[in-house]
């Protein structure tokens, strides 16, 4: 009898996207792995432990706080004429630092993120930089505790990566953003360098093209796509960056 060896199927992520070869080989993979709990716990534990003490000096070595800074300061997403900014997975404040050195003296800032120890980092590293009452709020990305259309800007680097599918961060994020607001989304594109990003911080990479199309599913629509250099965009790096508008 003749065997039949089936071919081997692509490994996919739980929201269907296929992991190119070579990044299989180095993406970590524990967000497939384990449950939404389990996963959540330990990335809480990450960026609450060491790891985490040393991400604004990560951000400073591999230039992403001068560049992202770059962006804001060169209009490239304007924060001028927002009144409520919402700044989801704060980290250390490396946004939330941009924002209040760019935004209108009489925006608002909120900031959020699943780790205590990081929102404690950020109102240290915040308050270093400027006097303006900001508000911190412990909150995961699919489960974001503010009404409909509380902002008209939100900012978000590199959070949506934490989760196993992106559709409920994104749902979120929209439902908290009021029409016509606007949204400065950064997060990790499955490249090389963003594979190499996954398996430092445990997290996912996206698909450029499928993750444009699940946007425009939810009613946010890419504007534009940013850059940090001219570099950048020749080698198609630094990851997935883009102003967004719901619609």
């Amino acid at each position: 009898m003749t065997q039949t060896i089936e071919p081997r199927r692509p490994r996919r992520r739980p929201d269907g996207q296929r992991i190119k070869p070579l990044n299989r080989l180095i993406e970590n993979d524990l967000i497939r792995k384990v449950s939404a709990d389990e996963y959540r716990s330990k990335v809480k534990r990450v960026y609450g432990g060491p790891k985490g003490a040393f991400l604004t000096t990560c951000s400073m070595l591999s230039l992403h706080i001068p560049l992202g800074e770059r962006i804001f300061r060169a209009r490239k997403f304007d924060l001028r004429g927002a009144r409520a900014v919402l700044d989801v997975g704060s980290g250390a404040g490396q946004i939330a630092g941009h924002v209040l050195k760019y935004s209108d003296p009489e925006a608002t800032l909120t900031c959020t993120d699943l780790s205590h120890q990081m929102l404690r980092r950020a109102r240290r590293r915040l308050a270093e930089k400027s006097r303006r009452p900001s508000r911190f709020v412990a909150a995961d990305l699919a489960h974001l505790p503010f009404a409909d259309g509380s902002f008209d800007c939100i900012t978000c680097g590199y959070v949506l990566e934490h989760l196993p599918d992106p559709e409920p961060g994104l749902r979120e994020m929209a439902r908290v953003l009021e029409p016509g607001g606007r949204m400065f989304l950064l997060t990790t594109e499955d490249n090389f360098s963003g594979a190499w990003t996954s398996r430092l911080w445990y997290c996912r990479t996206y698909n450029r093209g499928e993750l444009k199309r699940l946007c425009e599913k939810l009613g946010l629509e890419w504007s534009q796509e940013i850059w940090f250099t001219k570099m950048h965009k020749a080698m198609r790096a630094g990851g997935i960056c883009v102003e967004i508008v719901r619609q």
